[in-house]
């Protein structure tokens, strides 16, 4: 009989995506732990956080070198997200859309003169932001009122953004608005805008339940100009953009919510290692031991779940069907093994002394952005049964 080499488990990584990780594990455990009750207080990211994450190369994974980035893999972007959301869903996030959402666009679709102009910048020190969402267009995503009219060489947009992630930090924004209502998605087109563009503003900052340091802001733009040299891929095929780029978003949101779980889990098993009531640790109960087995489980699954989709979206293969799974139940197991972790803290999880209690809170927001849980599983029952 001849014997084959042992199959090779979805999660095991390579030695240089291993030293990446632990890389990034070192970095959140040293500089960003200590900060992450002050930011979520303060609401806001401390700026030499910022500027570290920069310096790591973080921001650019997967900006190619010529353009100052790493020259790395969305899978390796998965890896980062993961490490960092384990110690600051705040910080994950921001990680997340910089990467999996902005600098993704600006790679598939920008010019070569707009990746020239913009990839070095979002490598070295602008973070941007990718505007969709308004207040009548959520998970109907393509419903959208904010207007852009061609003038001469340029385009006036006008109208209101919601729920923009990483708003008040940004320096780039990704705005999709439509030239003409009547076409429907066929008029979404998207805008490649600057912070000091003529005509665009800040709104109001969201007081969120979670993920508090990182911002999110409303939009405004009143006859904002934007030249026709900023429009990001084809007029009229915005939606294209969008699709797929979410698409791949969401792989970054079910990283965010897996590392999520891994952090509550860490927490979990340390305080019942550690806490004892009757004369012995917590671990020692076998109610206790089930409990953390069944959270690991279900950690382990999510992982699987995410890797995955990663790898298929770096091979080039379809991954829809694996991008909704991964983010439908990645969102799911965050909750479920955060409000668990709360409970193996007892009276100390309900405290902002320990950080289980604020994962629980981060936790929520998985089943919401980039596609709600229901959107996610129209999407797969639509894949799954031929629908």
């Amino acid at each position: 009989m001849v014997q084959q080499d042992s199959p090779r488990p979805l999660t095991q990584i390579d030695e240089d995506e291993r030293m990446f990780r632990d890389t990034v594990r070192q970095f959140g455990a040293e500089k960003i732990a200590p900060l992450v009750r002050g930011m979520d207080e303060a609401q806001q990211l401390e700026p030499r956080l910022i500027r570290q994450l920069f310096e790591l190369g973080l921001m650019g994974i997967e900006i190619p070198e010529q353009y100052g980035g790493s020259g790395g893999t969305f899978f390796e972007a998965i890896l980062a997200v993961e490490a960092l959301s384990a110690v600051d869903p705040s910080v994950g996030v921001l990680v997340d859309v910089q990467n999996t959402l902005v600098a993704n666009a600006l790679i598939r679709w920008a010019t070569d003169d707009q990746k020239r102009r913009y990839l070095p910048r979002l490598a070295a020190d602008t973070i941007g932001a990718y505007a969709l969402s308004e207040a009548g267009s959520g998970s109907d995503a393509f419903a959208l009122a904010t207007r852009a009219t061609q003038r001469g060489e340029d385009y006036v947009l006008n109208g209101q953004k919601l729920w923009i992630t990483n708003a008040k930090e940004a320096g780039l924004f990704i705005v999709f608005a439509t030239i003409d209502p009547a076409a429907g998605y066929k008029g979404i087109t998207a805008f490649l805008v600057e912070k000091d563009a003529p005509g665009f503003k800040l709104g109001k900052k969201e007081d969120k339940l979670g993920i508090r340091a990182s911002s999110t802001c409303e939009l405004i733009f009143t006859d904002c100009v934007v030249p026709a040299g900023q429009v990001l891929g084809q007029v009229g095929k915005g939606y294209k953009i969008a699709i797929e780029t979410l698409n791949e978003g969401r792989i970054g949101i079910g990283a965010q919510m897996l590392g999520l779980a891994a952090g509550a889990w860490d927490h979990a098993a340390k305080f019942a290692k550690e806490r004892k009531q009757f004369g012995k640790a917590l671990v020692e109960f076998q109610a206790m031991q089930y409990q953390l087995a069944e959270m690991a489980t279900e950690v382990e699954a999510a992982r699987l779940l995410v890797y995955n989709a990663a790898r298929l979206k770096d091979a080039g293969a379809d991954f829809l069907k694996e991008a909704a799974m991964c983010k439908y139940f990645t969102s799911q197991v965050a909750e479920r093994v955060a409000s668990l972790a709360v409970e193996v803290f007892g009276g100390s999880g309900f405290v902002k002394d320990f950080p289980v209690e604020k994962l629980y809170r981060d936790a929520k927001i998985g089943k919401i952005y980039e596609g709600t849980s229901f959107m996610q599983l129209g999407t797969i029952a639509k894949l799954v049964l031929g629908r």
